[in-house]
């Protein structure tokens, strides 16, 4: 299957409030149960044990409605971690839904900024985390990003994506047909994996950005985790 580059709707703009918010609740149902939250998790866990952290700050790009953020937040609450979490979006739409929705979590903060000129100095996060976000850009654009993001982090950039293949996309557009009416989800979904890598080409393409030493392993079903680690530069 070759990778597209045909936008989604989510990326073209102009979408309804409702359509959007719909489209967001969709998403963190598929996060939930396809394991994006936990892919994730298990890349962070693998750096905070890297760096013996009980405490750390962490930028999320591309937030989305914020549940990357909540899951870390409830991770670090059970575990007694402290935390200081960022999230970034670039929609005005989707930061007032996701800042909403965060109102009762005084340790997570929304900003709307653009992914490509982060609002922030640097080193101002020990980790960013980009989680299906990169796969939304060109191989050079994602480089770029990578170099940009690396300059926020003082640890490390954690990244969780799809994996392009073809069981998924068509598991996953079967899924969204069976289980929502939201036009926006029934394209995206799908689209997302053909616009996504494979795993050799998300390991290339972070060796390619060269920013440090990577970690990187696949998640069932269908995802990729990566731990950058810019201390090791």
């Amino acid at each position: 299957m070759k990778r597209s580059c045909e936008k989604e709707m989510m990326d073209l703009g102009g979408n309804t409030p409702d359509l959007l918010a719909d489209d967001l609740h969709n998403l963190r149902i598929l996060n939930r149960y396809l394991r994006g939250r936990r892919c994730v998790m298990l890349a962070l866990q693998r750096a905070l044990r890297r760096e013996g952290l009980n405490r750390f700050s962490l930028l999320d790009i591309g937030t989305g409605s914020a549940d990357i953020p909540a899951a870390i937040l409830a991770w670090c609450k059970r575990t007694g971690t402290g935390a200081r979490i960022v999230g970034l979006e670039a929609d005005p739409t989707t930061a007032r839904i996701a800042a909403r929705r965060t109102r009762q979590s005084p340790d997570i903060t929304i900003v709307h900024g653009d992914a490509a000129a982060p609002p922030f100095l640097p080193g101002s996060f020990d980790f960013v985390v980009a989680s299906q976000v990169l796969h939304h850009f060109p191989d050079e654009t994602i480089v770029e990003l990578l170099l940009n993001w690396s300059k926020l982090a003082r640890k490390a950039i954690v990244i969780s994506d799809l994996i392009r293949h073809p069981l998924a996309y068509h598991g996953v557009r079967l899924l969204t047909f069976l289980t929502t009416r939201n036009i926006m989800t029934r394209t995206d979904a799908p689209l997302s994996v053909r616009r996504a890598l494979t795993f050799k080409e998300w390991r290339d393409l972070l060796r390619r950005a060269a920013i440090g030493p990577i970690e990187i392993f696949s998640v069932f079903p269908f995802r990729v985790a990566a731990c950058v680690n810019l201390r090791g530069r």
